[in-house]
């Protein structure tokens, strides 16, 4: 099972869209609500270089909004 965490905020439409998908999935994943710890915000900016969510980290890859052909090309590798 892929090791996924997802940088996400309450008022985000992406990010509540990319976390209900992985549920539908059965994706196991932690959420980091970046309003709740300001250092997941600097985390996700760190990780993709840019100020956008949902910032989404399989296994290490880094995908930046939801990308759904992306997300399932990196969770089938």
């Amino acid at each position: 099972m892929a090791n996924v965490i997802i940088y996400s905020a309450t008022w985000c439409a992406f990010c509540h869209a990319a976390k209900d998908y992985l549920d539908k999935k059965g994706v196991k994943y932690e959420d980091r609500d970046i309003e709740k710890k300001p250092e997941w915000a600097k985390e996700a900016i760190d990780k993709s270089g840019q100020s956008a969510i949902p910032v989404i980290d399989i296994d290490g890859t880094i995908i930046v909004g939801f990308d759904r052909p992306r997300i399932d090309a990196v969770l089938a590798a």
